[in-house]
């Protein structure tokens, strides 16, 4: 049988592998055929790789496997060739120290998938929290063209008559137990309402943040953010997604095409007007860098100041994404930033046309979930960048998350060296400390944790919660959970372990914080920081092999996205010639 290649737009890079009669064309032939597939579907219909992040051990992404099976369905539908593979998938609920130390692996596992094997354009099934970043930066990297597809939010949680919301309860609960306020069989009986349903976290959590980022980079179908993981119309969402896919690959429409520096100011404003997770500031920045944008933290609060929180959901406000969606979803809230003129309206997308064109008409159901811009939550809710001699490369602060009594505050400063210092002393009555105090926790960024955990939002003392109180300023160099709250100043850099300011900050210096203004200050003289910061040395090694080593030795600071000099930029596709 002599193999004839159909007629596309353009050579396709499955051509490569599987088009013509060589021995080499053969063998890659020959061996996929064992699952099946007819030889004609080796004739040049664009090979479409599902790239999926289901896992057992990634509860957020459990249902992907049927959301696959809709995916192939488009796919086929449209004339292509639909192959579902296997990615590197980062769990939030499982992964240690923190999954933020995989995104990186995630993100190089998934490029040189791509780029080693056949696959002409991508469908990016993704969920949890590291998922959809590391998949999007794989992506750029190889610059064929993909489209993200999200598992979705899960359904909303009750208890007792409440909504309950992923990840916030969490933490309000364990503080309340702290305060007396909840007992410990309360908490477990709560356990089951936080997680009802398959999907992400029901809060404006990470998961759903990067969900919306997605969207408002272009890079997904409008209305994919918000609709719940076990919605019908989640499956309807995968099933065009793999419809569009194979047109994009005869579009020859790239990340490249989609995400630029436009797309990214969009996102940054959308960040700011859904109150979302601080998370994206690092995401973002490391997606930015692997596309080729320029894209800075002062590009973060330039496009973000003035954009007001109008989605009224946790953490920020008291609703979840069950009901976001029932609204009308991110296309609402990109009409209205297009409206107000904080949207570049002709920014690219997956689908081919503009943003403009694809939220222009959208309509918002309810003005409780989605707030008209005279009732804000927060009238400037843009991740706020602050900088001064403590955070000499800047630091972040979600102002919608704060509280406003806190937002200008000068206090003594209570240190913990590292997280199990803070674990160790906390509970302890005897701790110097009350509300006016500005906690400090050093050494948990992206070297010193290593990977940079969520723990910038420390738990309050136990003594001081008693008293009603529930917010402290906190400052750290880690970061914090999407799902959390509280005026706490994250991502400071350079971070402790490699020897920025943070790292020679002593109990008893006073602290002075101010966002209005974007600073953050060490209240002690010049001399006096660079005498200390001479005298510093560096903490000892916490690895000697394996990817620890790789990632305390290659990884950069939060300012940049925390991610491997070694990996920025884009490397194309191509592949060298076969060995066989």
């Amino acid at each position: 049988m002599t193999f004839k290649p159909a007629k596309w737009p353009r050579e396709l890079r499955s051509q490569e592998w599987y088009g013509g009669n060589s021995r080499d064309n053969i063998y890659h032939r020959g061996w996929l055929k064992n699952q099946g597939h007819p030889h004609d579907l080796f004739d040049g219909r664009p090979v479409i790789g599902i790239l999926n992040t289901w896992s057992d051990l990634t509860p957020c992404n459990g249902h992907l496997r049927e959301l696959a099976e809709k995916v192939k369905a488009g796919v086929w539908e449209a004339g292509g060739f639909p192959l579902e593979v296997p990615v590197f998938s980062a769990s939030e609920n499982t992964f240690r120290p923190t999954a933020m130390m995989y995104r990186n692996l995630a993100a190089m596992a998934v490029e040189e998938v791509m780029r080693a094997q056949p696959i002409d354009g991508a469908v990016l099934l993704v969920g949890c929290d590291k998922t959809t970043p590391s998949l999007m930066m794989g992506a750029a990297s190889t610059d064929i063209p993909s489209i993200v597809v999200t598992g979705g939010p899960m359904l909303n949680g009750w208890f007792r008559g409440e909504r309950v919301g992923s990840g916030t309860a969490l933490w309000q609960m364990s503080e309340d137990i702290k305060a007396g306020k909840m007992t410990q069989e309360d908490f477990l009986d709560a356990e089951q309402a936080m997680s009802r349903s398959s999907g992400t976290c029901n809060t404006m959590g990470t998961a759903s943040t990067m969900a919306s980022m997605a969207e408002a980079l272009g890079m997904a179908l409008s209305g994919n953010a918000a609709i719940p993981g076990v919605d019908s119309r989640r499956r309807v969402m995968a099933q065009l997604t793999g419809r569009r896919i194979v047109q994009m690959v005869k579009d020859d429409l790239k990340p490249s095409d989609i995400m630029t520096k436009q797309a990214f100011e969009n996102a940054i404003r959308v960040n700011g007007a859904i109150g979302g997770s601080t998370n994206a500031v690092i995401h973002m920045l490391a997606l930015a860098g692997r596309v080729e944008v320029d894209l800075t933290l002062d590009d973060w609060d330039r496009c973000g100041r003035d954009v007001p929180t109008i989605v009224n959901l946790m953490p920020s406000g008291k609703y979840l994404m069950e009901e976001f969606f029932y609204a009308g979803g991110l296309p609402v809230v990109l009409r209205r930033l297009g409206e107000a003129g904080l949207l570049h309206r002709d920014a690219l997308t997956v689908s081919g046309t503009t943003i403009w064109d694809e939220v222009k008409e959208a309509r918002n159901w309810n003005e409780d979930v989605i707030l008209p811009v005279d009732k804000a939550l927060a009238a400037s809710g843009g991740i706020a960048v602050l900088r001064g001699n403590l955070a000499p490369n800047g630091a972040v602060l979600k102002p919608s998350a704060a509280s406003p009594h806190l937002m200008q505050h000068r206090g003594r400063a209570v240190v913990f060296e590292d997280i199990d210092d803070y674990k160790a002393r906390i509970i302890d009555d005897a701790l110097d400390i009350d509300e006016t105090c500005v906690m400090v926790l050093k050494n948990c960024g992206p070297k010193g944790y290593p990977g940079m955990s969520e723990v910038g939002n420390m738990g309050l003392p136990p003594k001081v919660l008693k008293k009603g109180i529930t917010d402290m300023v906190r400052i750290s160099d880690a970061r914090m959970s999407g799902t959390a709250y509280g005026t706490v100043v994250l991502h400071t850099a350079p971070e402790a372990a490699a020897g920025g300011p943070l790292a020679v900050v002593r109990t008893g210096d006073m602290i002075e914080l101010d966002v209005e203004a974007r600073r953050i200050h060490l209240d002690i003289t010049d001399e006096e920081l660079a005498a200390r910061l001479d005298a510093w040395t560096p903490p000892a090694p916490m690895f000697k092999s394996g990817f620890s080593k790789m990632f305390v030795d290659n990884v950069e600071g939060a300012d940049t996205g925390a991610d491997f000099a070694v990996l920025k930029g884009q490397r194309g596709n191509e592949v060298p010639r076969d060995s066989h």
